[in-house]
This record gives C-alpha cells, sequence and structure tokens, in this order.
C-alpha cells in the first residue's frame, strides 16, 4: 500500500519566496556603483576596501595639478567578478578622474550625467531589438559621492553635481563631524537634492537597522586595505597615526560598517530594482513621449530646455562676475580714499615737522644774540 502524501499547510503559494531565493542564486547578480569626487579623497580605496580586493590600483596624483588646462573629466569602467559562499556578482565599477581638479570646473559634470544617460538609452535600444537575450546592462545602481571634509558646508560645485545626479572621518573631531554632517544635510534639504534612503516599513524587522543607516547619511568613511595593529594587539584593517589607529571597521571611529550594509549586504537589490523601475523608467517614459520609435537621441546641445538651462547658467555667472567686480570696485575705493588719508597725514606730519624746525631755528638765533650781549 502506497505511503499518504506529506499534509501541506496551504497550496504553497507561501513557498514562492524561496525558489525566487534559488533563482537569484543561481543566475547571480550585476551591480554597477559609480564613484565621483575631487583626486585625493579616497574613492579608490573605498572601493577596494568594500569589496576587500584590489580592484584599481592606488593612483599618483602628484602631478594632478599639471593636468589643470585640460579640462576634461574622464570616465573609467572596471570590472570584476566576486564570488561568496557560491554567489556571484558581476560589479563594474565607474571612476570619474579629474572632476573637480581644474581652475574652472565648468560643466565637468556634463561627461559624468551624459554616461548616465547614455546608458539608459543603450539599454533601451537593446530592449527594441528583436534578439534580447545579451544584454549589456551598464546602468548605474548606486553614485557615491565624495565631499572634501572641510567642516564648514557644501561647494556650489558638490550641489550643482548632487542635483544633476538626482567623507572621509579621520580628518574630523567627533564634535567637527557631527556640524559638518548636519550642515551637509541642511544644504541637502534646502537645495532640494535627492539621495536614496533605505525604505522602512513598519512591520519590517529590518526598520530599525534603517533608520540607523538614514540617521547616518552623510557617511564619514576611512579606506584602508592595510592591515594594522592596534595598541590591545588586534590586526586590524586601519591608518595609524602618531595619536593611534584609526579603525576602518570600527562604528566608534567611522561609518564604514554602515555604508557596506547599505550597499552590498541589506540594499543593494533594492538599489538595483529602484535603477530598474524608477530611474530607466522614468528615462524610458520621457524619451517615448518625445520620440518617435527608432528615432536617434536629441543631443542635448540641440534641446531647447537644455539651451535654455545654459543661458540661465550663463546668466548666473555673469551676475557673479558683475557682483565681484562692483566688490573689486569699492575695495579699490577704500584703497585710494586711504591712501589718500595716509598722503595728508604725510603732509600735515611734514608742515608739522618743519614749523617745529623753525622754531628751532628762532630759538637758536635767540640764543646766539643773548650770549653775545654778554
Amino acid at each position: 500500500m502506497a505511503a499518504p502524501a506529506p499534509i501541506v499547510d496551504g497550496i504553497g503559494i507561501a513557498n514562492l519566496p524561496n525558489q525566487k531565493h534559488k533563482i537569484v542564486a543561481k543566475r547571480g547578480a550585476h551591480f554597477t556603483i559609480m564613484v565621483v569626487g575631487e583626486s585625493g579623497l579616497g574613492k579608490t580605496t573605498l572601493i577596494n576596501t568594500l569589496f576587500s580586493t584590489e580592484l584599481s590600483p592606488a593612483k599618483n596624483y602628484s602631478k594632478r595639478h599639471h593636468k589643470q588646462l585640460d579640462k576634461l573629466t574622464e570616465v573609467e569602467i572596471i570590472k570584476a567578478e566576486l564570488e561568496e559562499k557560491q554567489f556571484k556578482v558581476k560589479l563594474t565599477v565607474i571612476d570619474t578622474p579629474g572632476f573637480g581638479d581644474y581652475v574652472n570646473n565648468r560643466d565637468s559634470w556634463s561627461p559624468i550625467v551624459e554616461f548616465i544617460d547614455d546608458q539608459h538609452e543603450a539599454y533601451m535600444r537593446q530592449e527594441q531589438q528583436p534578439q534580447r537575450q545579451e544584454k549589456t546592462d551598464l546602468r548605474v545602481h548606486a553614485c557615491l559621492y565624495f565631499i572634501r571634509p572641510t567642516g564648514h558646508t557644501l561647494k556650489p560645485l558638490d550641489i550643482e553635481i548632487m542635483k544633476r545626479l538626482g567623507t572621509r572621518a579621520d580628518t574630523l573631531t567627533q564634535n567637527d563631524l557631527f556640524t559638518f554632517k548636519q550642515r551637509v544635510r541642511e544644504v541637502i534639504a534646502a537645495q532640494g537634492i535627492r539621495i536614496y534612503t533605505p525604505p522602512i516599513e513598519a512591520d519590517d524587522e529590518s526598520a530599525d537597522h534603517a533608520r540607523i543607516l538614514t540617521d547616518a547619511i552623510p557617511f564619514s568613511i576611512i579606506g584602508s586595505t592595510e592591515d594594522v595593529k592596534t595598541p590591545d594587539g588586534r590586526v586590524v584593517k586601519g591608518r595609524e597615526y602618531q595619536w593611534g589607529v584609526a579603525e576602518v571597521e570600527n562604528e566608534n571611529h567611522c561609518d564604514f560598517k554602515k555604508l557596506r550594509s547599505l550597499l552590498i549586504r541589506t540594499h543593494m537589490l533594492d538599489l538595483i530594482s529602484t535603477t530598474e523601475e524608477s530611474h530607466y523608467e522614468n528615462y524610458r517614459q520621457q524619451q517615448m513621449e518625445t520620440r518617435k520609435f527608432g528615432e536617434p537621441k536629441v543631443k542635448k546641445s540641440d534641446n531647447p530646455k537644455f539651451k535654455e538651462e545654459e543661458e540661465q547658467l550663463r546668466k548666473r555667472f555673469t551676475e557673479q562676475v558683475k557682483a565681484e567686480e562692483s566688490r573689486f570696485r569699492q575695495w579699490e575705493q577704500h584703497l585710494i580714499a586711504e591712501r589718500d588719508r595716509l598722503n595728508k597725514d604725510l603732509e600735515l606730519a611734514h608742515s608739522a615737522i618743519k614749523q617745529l624746525e623753525a622754531e628751532l631755528d628762532n630759538l637758536q638765533v635767540g640764543y646766539g644774540r643773548g650770549t653775545n650781549r654778554r
């Protein structure tokens, strides 16, 4: 007699997440991350530290100032395949050397914004083809913008690039770091800059962790692939200073673990789905509403909206130049007035000296006459 079938509660729909897990585990994932910021802020070091491997060799910035006249932001693509516990991730890192390194950084963000749009365009083109099995996907899932830890606030260039794209912790004290973070958050809110924040759902077990990550933004980071020894004998990744060791994975020292958690451990799939369902879909909808099927993309230089935006930027730049010229004239007038005042004081001093000399001569003449009479 055949054994009875095991009793299963329900019809099995609740097992779908397990099936999804098997599919994802078999297929693997691909993740594209872009790093943007001035040279020397530790972009390469952070990427190598995040993924515990040397994806990109350290760069030599000793001669970066010799390129200041080039005025060109480049885009470099680094690809790698990472594996952990038999799960594979195809990683693409987009680096942007040259950004913010020049005396005139006007339009230095253009190659970055155009690259992001071009990847949406390329993916949309591939979707329109009859054969879509082998699609190249370089759509950016996360963009890390590096802010120089001046302790003050965001620079105009920081605000401009962050608007268009939709710190290191070992250089500031805890109080300075808290103040700096608060100022950055205030500028981001005031300028209407949209940044990624982890979704928080009331019934989710990870809601508290998501709140902790949100409260830590902007992240202050120490990046290092070097092993150093702490005073208590531990060997850790970090940076060694005269005052002690700054540990990469010590949450009392920096936010590295929080950033890694957001990018890799807890929210990588959400970043990927946000790119797919929000950023790419918005781009696709906008293009399909303004273009016919198969029509080439309108170049930004031919786009009336871009021309209007460029005109506004030119007007703003002209106004800033006029304001600086006005300030310079006021300063010049102040210097001239100060020079005239000093010259007048000098003339008065000369007159006083001559008067004193005349009085002295009179006294000497009078003294001589008195001596002769005797």
